[in-house]
């Protein structure tokens, strides 16, 4: 996972999540506030056997963008956050080289967070979108 690009520099608590299925898919947080975060990934490598973009890496995009921005939340207040729902609608299969899923905050609360995501191709096609909840712990 990558911890920092020049524009955006990203916090040092980021690098205790480090997650070996991200690593695998080769995940990169590009931007990371609790109502914000920006990820991507490469097509080459995490596709399935006809050639397209795996649906399960919508999946893991949706859950990283999401509770990376939900646990950025729960840090403000000394805490941190789980996954507790995660919903992916594949709308087309991306074109070019990689995917970037940007999670945006629906609800910032105490207990609980809610981020909607948007994942879309070099084209800037929209290619899935989700929804991910978490528990503030």
């Amino acid at each position: 996972m990558s911890y920092s690009i020049p524009e955006h520099p990203l916090p040092e608590w980021l690098a205790e999540l480090v997650s070996p299925l991200d690593d695998k898919l080769g995940v990169k947080v590009r931007e990371i506030s609790p109502t914000r975060c920006v990820v991507t990934a490469p097509l080459d490598g995490n596709t399935q056997p006809m050639g397209l973009w795996h649906g399960g890496g919508s999946g893991v995009l949706v859950e990283t963008a999401g509770s990376l921005a939900a646990i950025a939340h729960a840090r403000t207040f000394e805490h941190s956050a789980v996954g507790t729902e995660l919903s992916v609608s594949h709308l087309r299969p991306p074109h070019g080289h990689q995917v970037i899923a940007t999670a945006t905050a629906v609800h910032l609360g105490r207990h609980t967070t809610t981020h909607t995501v948007e994942i879309v191709d070099n084209e800037g096609r929209i290619c899935a979108v989700g929804r991910m909840t978490c528990q503030v712990i």
